[in-house]
């Protein structure tokens, strides 16, 4: 059995999917617009990647900067042409005002998911008891990940709680997988990867000329190999 930690990548079009597989991601987030953080991709962007690479592709659901879940219809209606479409993975994560999890949001989502595997976005480093919203999540079906930095100022801040977290793996609310992003650097990973974290994602760090600019496959490739 393979050690091989799992790498995914932050993909908004074709050309970054196909980039980041060439150079070795195992999985894709598929978001439009980074400038609001990541909103849901139209279903026509998610044909043309699943069409492109053959490696799994998690769809974000979120309507808004922000982690209020606001139009949860439009979300609906999403999640069902994107399933139509042949989605089968999933990312969302809302929060209240009072940094608890909006759970009637999230259960609404989940339901319509029917059994879909997904994660719970970086909403869980703006909540106000993290350990509580995992346990408050704990039983939904399809939750497998959590995608997280410790902190909402990025891994830097938040490393010694991802460190406390990955020590926890397998207590109520600890079952799903760490997937640390969010000011994640190669620096990072031997700490990490010495507690036992096996999940990875980049964004920033695929586009070494930023944002405007592809993914690079030599610049995903390096993780790979950081992570062998």
């Amino acid at each position: 059995m393979s050690n091989r930690a799992l790498l995914e990548v932050i993909a908004l079009d074709v050309e970054d999917a196909v980039a980041a597989q060439a150079g070795g991601a195992d999985r894709l987030e598929l978001v439009t617009d980074m400038a609001a953080d990541g909103l849901t991709p139209p279903r026509e962007t998610f044909a043309a990647i699943r069409a492109a690479v053959d490696i799994p592709l998690r769809v974000m659901l979120r309507a808004a900067d922000g982690f209020a879940a606001g139009d949860v219809e439009g979300l609906l209606k999403d999640a069902r042409e994107l399933r139509a479409e042949g989605a089968q993975e999933f990312v969302l994560g809302f929060l209240n005002p009072d940094g608890t999890p909006d759970l009637k949001a999230v259960e609404a989502l989940v339901a319509e998911l029917d059994g879909c595997r997904w994660t719970f976005h970086r909403a869980i480093d703006r909540a106000a008891d993290r350990d509580g919203l995992r346990k408050a999540l704990a039983d939904l079906p399809g939750l497998d990940t959590y995608l997280t930095a410790g902190a909402a100022d990025g891994v830097d801040a938040g490393l010694p709680t991802l460190l406390a977290e990955a020590a926890r793996r397998g207590e109520p609310g600890y079952g799903p997988r760490i997937l640390v992003g969010g000011g994640l650097g190669l620096h990072h990973l031997p700490q990490l990867r010495a507690a036992g974290v096996d999940a990875f994602h980049i964004g920033g760090a695929a586009r070494p000329e930023g944002w405007s600019a592809p993914v690079n496959p030599a610049a995903v490739a390096q993780w790979r190999e950081a992570l062998a």
